[in-house]
Order: structure tokens, then sequence, then C-alpha cells
């Protein structure tokens, strides 16, 4: 099935004009990012040319996906904004509140039962407001996405911070908050700082061991976890034309775990191969006739150096499989070193349990590459030392599988399939005694590994490879054990080797489903009503924020200085917490506790200036809030990486927090708190972070004169009474200023609206 195809072709009909127009007015050849950007203007033709990281530009997205677990709260901003359907082709993905425990088929109905009052509100609203809503099961999101609505060089955004996989099939496609997506479906303008641009030259081809996740695990090493903020990735080269499509999408997938604003890939015949794979030839057939606008100028390839503002190349006939981690996901290390490795730091090297599949890594290909591992060890006698589980990404590619018979191969080996779903890459996974909190080593296939991300331990020591990578390590039981050179031994006591995987890019058969899970809209929504039961503890209908009062704030308090990594995971926890994403108030119970105290280098204990005691950070807060006393985060470095859930931006602005101060931000998590009309500030001095106390009152002393491009001062009093003045700047344009005078950016819709 075709969907969009008349928006498709607007697209692609507009695109030569404004591509001309854009080279014309910047007066140099075009990179892929900036056509598609510079197509997607919300004004039309360009009339200036947009300076990377300085801008801010409003641009037109063509469509927005949403996670169930997103979703809720996006929706509930929507349902505020006065419109009776959405502006722009959007989706709904039952995806995140699925928990793996026992195999596909039981934890399915299990989650149907436990959830569906969230299932029966997101599928109401989506047939009030004209969105197309994927039942659970369907798949998750990413892999949905890929398959159905994706096509290059469009221009998508998504609430979750992955959906920049679409970057394989040639988009700029972005995660955002959730208010974000209420103002492209509103059919408001969206607004982004011009990126940077970051070049990847692929030359080579791989062989062997290497697939497409070595690329981006290689990337993330390079570039380190903060190394693409405020950047697009767009890999180019004769490497990059040699990757299957979906092997893009993982290595687009995995640039939010360099901080990017997404990844992409010039269109090529590996996505016209794909598109028309996946019953989308009519997409095929109009990408083809506009090509030479699909991907960079010939003269950008050419000489890079003069286009982009940061060119890496990597040469994939060199390119060693890596593991990269714990705890972090650029953290690589080659194969080859590994043992070493793991000897060095002390990690677990006894590997408890491979995890394949996920938005990441669940491919036709990756799952028959995976098949071709396990059916060795099967054929060869092997035993499995570690447990084995596959994570389909979609119904088709899991039907697919399952009757190309890959499915019982690895039952063979005595893997346990999952649901179509995020399951354990998220932390929805029921991890058999977890609560021992025992240090232990885990391999999989999914994009993070935070500490406690996958199973709530916060010992568990995870590493991301490859799918078939991870499925050699399982059989083997190994940390260190490199397929490229190690043997294994067998029932029989023989020394076995592995052959390298082999697996079709498409399957030769086409690609087939029953039911995909897919529920189209009503034609007319204007009669159906979405009803939010009173005295839920799963959804909660939104209050507004209120808005700033015109004056400098004085008397703020310290909340918590997080000290070190502070991803939006410590913010606001997924797991068992999914559960909540439609309830502000009762998700807010877990409001930065997993952030580390920098006082007492403890999670979820902070001093409350009130009581003088220490209490859960949730707790204190909610005393301040009680007593009319707002309050200010203090963190370090990179503060709100990770996901793109807005509920760390709108958790701590519930509870009454005002300010959040820190070294630096994560892109997404800044835009949302600016969305949710909070102050987002970075230390003009990082060393002054140092300055913060325990005890201390934060005057900000000049708030009234709050403007674009101009510092603030802070007044700190400690409790000695000595007082230290710093300064702090911010990004705020004159817009965004709005959005924290009018308290949040959906009152300014609402107000607008009026």
């Amino acid at each position: 099935m075709v969907f969009d195809i008349d928006m498709i072709k607007e697209v692609y009909a507009k695109m030569p004009g404004r591509i001309a127009k854009a080279r014309q007015i910047t007066g140099k050849p075009l990179t892929l990012s900036e056509k598609i950007l510079y197509n997607h203007l919300w004004q039309g033709d360009a009339t200036e040319a947009h300076e990377r990281a300085k801008s801010y530009v409003d641009f037109a997205p063509d469509r927005v996906a949403m996670q169930d677990a997103t979703a809720q709260m996006a929706l509930l901003q929507f349902m505020q904004a006065g419109k009776v359907k959405a502006a722009v082709p959007s989706t709904v993905h039952c995806d995140h509140l699925i928990q793996a425990r026992v195999g596909a088929s039981t934890d399915l109905q299990e989650s149907i039962n436990k959830n569906n009052e969230v299932f029966n509100f997101l599928q109401s609203v989506s047939n009030k407001y004209g969105i197309g809503f994927w039942k659970p099961g369907a798949g998750i999101i990413h892999q949905v996405v890929l398959e159905n609505y994706a096509f290059p060089g469009g221009m998508m955004i998504g609430t979750d911070s992955h959906t920049v996989n679409a970057g394989g099939l040639g988009m700029v496609a972005i995660g955002v908050g959730g208010a974000d997506a209420v103002d492209v479906m509103a059919g408001m303008p969206w607004e982004l700082k011009f990126p940077k641009l970051i070049g990847v030259r692929l030359i080579g081809e791989m062989n062997g061991w290497t697939s497409a996740k070595d690329v981006i695990l290689k990337v993330a090493g390079i570039l380190t976890a903060k190394g693409g903020t405020g950047a697009i990735v767009e890999y180019f080269g004769p490497g990059a034309i040699s990757l299957s499509c979906t092997g893009k999408g993982t290595i687009c997938n995995m640039g939010a775990e360099i901080g990017a604003t997404t990844s992409t890939f010039g269109y090529d015949e590996s996505m016209a191969r794909y598109l028309r794979a996946t019953g989308r030839a009519d997409v095929a057939d109009a990408a083809n006739a506009v090509k030479e606008h699909l991907t960079a100028d010939p003269e950008v390839y050419e000489n890079p150096e003069q286009y982009f503002d940061e060119v890496i190349e990597i040469n994939l006939s060199d390119l060693e499989p890596h593991l990269n981690g714990p705890f972090t996901p650029d953290l690589a290390t080659p194969i080859s070193q590994m043992a070493e490795a793991a000897e060095k730091n002390g990690w677990p090297t006894e590997v408890q349990v491979g995890l394949i599949g996920s938005c990441t890594n669940s491919s036709y290909e990756d799952i028959a590459r995976s098949a071709s591992i396990a059916a060795q060890a099967v054929e060869k006698n092997l035993k499995t030392k570690s447990k084995f589980t596959i994570t389909p990404g979609s119904e088709q590619v899991r039907y697919t599988v399952e009757r190309d018979g890959f499915i019982g191969t690895f039952e063979k080996m005595g893997a346990s399939v999952f649901s179509n779903a995020c399951g354990p890459c998220i932390g929805q996974w029921a991890r058999e005694g977890d609560d021992k909190k025992e240090k232990n080593t885990i391999v999989h296939s999914f994009n993070r590994n935070f500490s406690k991300r996958a199973d709530g331990n916060p010992n568990t020591y995870a590493f991301v490879g490859s799918p078939e990578l991870v499925t050699a390590i399982a059989i083997s039981g190994r940390l260190g054990f490199n397929p490229l050179t190690d043997t294994l031994t067998n029932e029989n006591g023989e020394e076995v080797k592995l052959d390298p995987p082999k697996g079709d890019e498409l399957p030769s058969k086409g690609f087939d489903v029953e039911d995909p899970g897919y529920l189209a809209p009503a034609a007319d929504g204007s009669g159906i009503s979405v009803v939010v039961k009173e005295g839920s503890e799963r959804l909660e209908l939104l209050e507004p924020f209120a808005a700033w009062n015109g004056e400098n704030m004085m008397g703020a308090k310290l909340l918590i200085k997080a000290f070190g990594k502070c991803t939006t995971d410590h913010i606001s926890m997924a797991g068992p917490w999914l559960r909540y994403r439609g309830h502000l108030d009762n998700i807010s119970n877990n409001t930065l506790t997993g952030a580390i105290n920098a006082y007492n280098q403890e999670s979820n204990s902070v001093k409350s200036q009130l009581s003088g005691e220490y209490g859960e950070v949730p707790a204190v807060q909610r005393e301040y809030k009680a007593a009319g006393i707002p309050t200010v985060v203090v963190g370090d470095s990179n503060y709100g990486e990770g996901s793109s859930r807005e509920h760390a931006a709108m958790q701590p602005r519930h509870l009454g927090v005002a300010a959040v101060i820190v070294k630096s931000f994560a892109r997404i998590h800044e835009t949302n708190l600016k969305k949710q009309g909070m102050l987002g500030l970075t230390f003009a001095n990082e060393a002054d972070y140092d300055k913060i106390q325990e005890d201390d009152t934060f005057n900000f002393i000049d708030l009234k004169d709050f403007a674009p491009g101009k510092q603030l001062t802070i007044e700190l009093v400690h409790k000695d009474g000595n007082k230290d003045e710093i300064k702090v700047n911010h990004t705020y344009n004159a817009q965004q200023i709005e959005w924290f005078r009018a308290g949040s950016a959906l009152n300014l819709i609402k107000r607008e609206q009026a």
C-alpha cells in the first residue's frame, strides 16, 4: 500500500525550482541536507542564506509520527490546540507499552489487558483527528515508518529520538518533543536552528563479519556522544552506495547516540529496491524522476571539505566489527581488542544474554545474517552458552522471516522470540533475576546502553554490536570472543570455527503479511468523542502552565546539582513508569530520581532547605511547590542526552522547577524546556558549576530584561551569607521568549487561535 503519494509528488514538484533558488541565494553548490531543508522552508522559496548553527528557521515538515508512550502527552496537548484535524499526515504506533517477559503472543495479550485504557484513548484520538493508527503488535515505529512512510527527499518529525532512522531512505527525519509535533499537526511552522553539516565519506566495501552497524559504532567512537550535537550527518561515497537501504537506516538510527539532529544518505538503487520490495513502486518512480535533486550537487562530494563543517573518512574494507560500551554507546572497541579491554577494566566476561532486533537492527537482512550464524551453531553441534532473544521490528518482517524458516532456526538454538515492540531496548524487559542487582554482562544490537536502561540493574554491563556479532558472542558465551579468529569447542569436543554471516538484502519471495496492524481514521471525526475517565491513574487532561509574571525571579532554591551524565532516563525513567506517560502528576513522582546528587553521590536523595532533611527528589520538590518557592536544577555537560521524551521537561515544570542551568544541553531536551516555558541556561564560565553550594538561593536579578543574545545575571546567596554573581548564556530567540512569557508554547498557540 502506498500512503500519501499525492503529498510525495507535491514535494518532488517543488524541488527543482526551490533548490535552484536556494543555490542562487547561497551562491554555491548544495549538500543533500541543504536541498531538503531549503525545499521545506515554511515561507516557500529561499530569500536568504541561513547561517549554520545560528539562524533559527521555520520549516514545513511533510509528516509526523508518534509512539504510544510519547503520543499520549502529545495528543493531550493537541486536544487543547482547537483543531478539528491534523494538518499533515500523522500516525500513532503502539510499540512501547509491551513488556518482554515470556514470549510474543503471551506478552502482547498481557499488554493489551493492562494498557487497554491507553490504547483505546490513542485509537479514539487518532480516529477523531485524522491520524493513522498502528495497533499493538504491528511493530516498532521506526521500522514501520521505513516500510510505509519514509521517502527520499522528505522531511518528517517524530516524538522519539530514533525518528532519524528514516534517513536510511534519504529523509531529513528529526526527533522532537510532543509540543513540536503539536505545532506541525496544528498547521503551524516548526522551528529549528539551521544545523551544522558533518560529512562522512565511506570508501571501500564491507566484507566478512563487518556490517553497517559497525560504521555507526566507529563514528560514535570518533565523534563521542555529543560530537554531532546541532549537526546533520550526511553519508556519501562509493561505500555508502554499496550499503543496503536498511543498513543505511541502522547507521542513521544510531546517529541519535552522537547527538546529531539527524543523519541521511543520498538516493540510490538500494533505496529504489527497498521501495519496490515494500510495495511502493510509485514512490520509486516519482523519486527517479527527480533523482538529481535527491543527492548532493556533484561538486560537494568531489570537494567535501569546502562544503561541510567537518569531514570524516572511513574505509569499509578495513573496518573491523566493534562492540561499544558499557554504559555509554560511544565507547568503541574493535572486537580484536575486546578481550584485553575487558580484562583491563574488570568487565564481566561471561555473557548472560544476547539480544538482537529492535528498531535499529530488525530488517530482513539483519535477521537473515544472524540466522546463518544460528544455523551453523546447530549444524556444528555447538551448545549456545548465553540466553538469546529476538525482537522483530514489524509484523511484516516477523511474518516474512517466519515464512522463510529463520524463526525455526533460532528456536533450534534455544532462542526466545519477543513481540514486535521495543521491549528490552527501552527497559520493557521483565528479566528474571534482575532484582538481585548482580554484576553481569549482556550484548545486544540495540542503540543505547546507559546504566539500568535494559533491565533496571545498575550492575548490568551492556555492550552494543551488530546482530550477527551478538549471535556469535551469545553462542560462545564470552565477551571477548572474536569470531574472525577464535574457535569453539562443540558437544563432541571438536574445535570448530564460525563462518562469516550470509543473508539476502531483501526476501527473494518478497515481503508478506496477513495483518500489518493498520487502522485508518474516520473520514469525518466530528462525531467521535474522546473520553478520559475521571480518577484514572493512567490518563489526565492537562491544565495550562502559569504564565511568567514579568518580574525578576528571586529566592529560588537549589533542588539538585546533578553530577556527571544526566540523560533523559535519569530525569524521567522509562520501564515501569511508562504506564504513567499520559498522567503528568503521577509520572512526576519519578522526576530526577536517577540523577546523582553531587553532594552525597547518591541518587534520589536531596536536601530540603525547608526542613534541612534529606528526601526523595520529587517529594522535596513538592514541598517547595506547596510553599510557592521556585527551584533550580544544575547539571553537567550534554544534559538531557538520550530519548526525546518531553516528560523530562514537563515533569520538572509541573512540579515547580523554574530553571535548569548546565554546562551544555542535548539539542532536543533544550528545545523541550523552552517549549514548556522553562529557563534552559548554560554557564558562561563552566567553572561556575563548582560555585553552586547545596544550600544556595538563586536570584535572577535581570530577568525582566530577558532578550535574545543577552546574558542573564544570577546572584548566588550561600548559607553563610556570602554571595557570588555569575553570568549565564541562553539561545532563546524572540519567539521562544514569547513561549516563556506565555508559560509554554502551547499557551501561545491557544492564545493565537482564540
